[in-house]
């Protein structure tokens, strides 16, 4: 008598949701990048995944759910690399090192980091985007929380000048991510690969340079 097994699931499948789920926020993450949510094509998201688009709604309720959770991959990852840098035992001057190089390499390690930010940012206008506060709760808090502690730290010990926390961490995100919203006129300057290995490192030597000498006093 023959032994009758169970078919193996096939990517792009109800049967394999892990695997269909990141495929999926993959293909969804670069479309929203390019286009933005009302840009962006459900159709084109599921062709990309290759998947049925009828799985994108079995997955997600809608396309502002699928954007939702796009947003959740995004900024969960930086989240989990910077805080885990933050809570270290390094000293703040080591520290604020490795957070600026941390955030930098997190955005430079996808090209679609910033184009999501940017589009965020400006349905922040009419439209007005439901997931603002959501971000601001849930990812950006936390890290606000321990560049306080660090700074708190350093400034007591010393090592770093007195300056206003909530200001300072605005210029230093700024410096890390104005490189990456501003490629293309990078290139229309002469750069034309913003995102190759060297300019990347040499980038982030400028900004490491920048921060250190902008919050550090000198050693004696």
């Amino acid at each position: 008598m023959a032994v009758r097994t169970r078919p193996m699931p096939r990517p792009g499948t109800r049967g394999e949701p892990e695997k269909t789920r990141a495929a999926i926020l993959k293909a969804a993450l670069h479309e929203f990048s390019s286009e933005g949510v009302a840009g962006a094509r459900t159709d084109e998201i599921a062709r990309a995944a290759g998947v049925n688009k009828a799985l994108l709604y079995y997955y997600f309720k809608d396309k502002e759910g699928l954007y939702g959770a796009v947003i959740d991959s995004v900024f969960s990852g930086l989240r989990a690399r910077v805080v885990e840098v933050l809570s270290s035992d390094a000293p703040p001057r080591q520290k604020i090192l490795d957070y600026a190089g941390a955030h930098f390499d997190y955005v430079a390690s996808s090209a679609e980091f910033p184009r999501v930010l940017q589009h965020e940012m400006m349905r922040s206008g009419r439209s007005k985007s439901p997931h603002l506060k959501h971000i601001a709760k849930s990812y950006f808090a936390p890290i606000y929380v321990k560049l306080s502690e660090m700074f708190r730290e350093g400034m007591a010990t010393g090592e770093f000048r007195e300056v206003d926390i909530r200001r300072f961490v605005v210029c230093m995100i700024g410096c890390i991510l104005h490189y990456f919203h501003t490629m293309p006129f990078a290139a229309a300057m002469g750069n034309n690969d913003p995102l190759s290995a060297e300019n990347l490192a040499a980038q982030r030597a400028a900004v490491l340079d920048f921060v250190s000498h902008a919050i550090m006093k000198e050693k004696p």
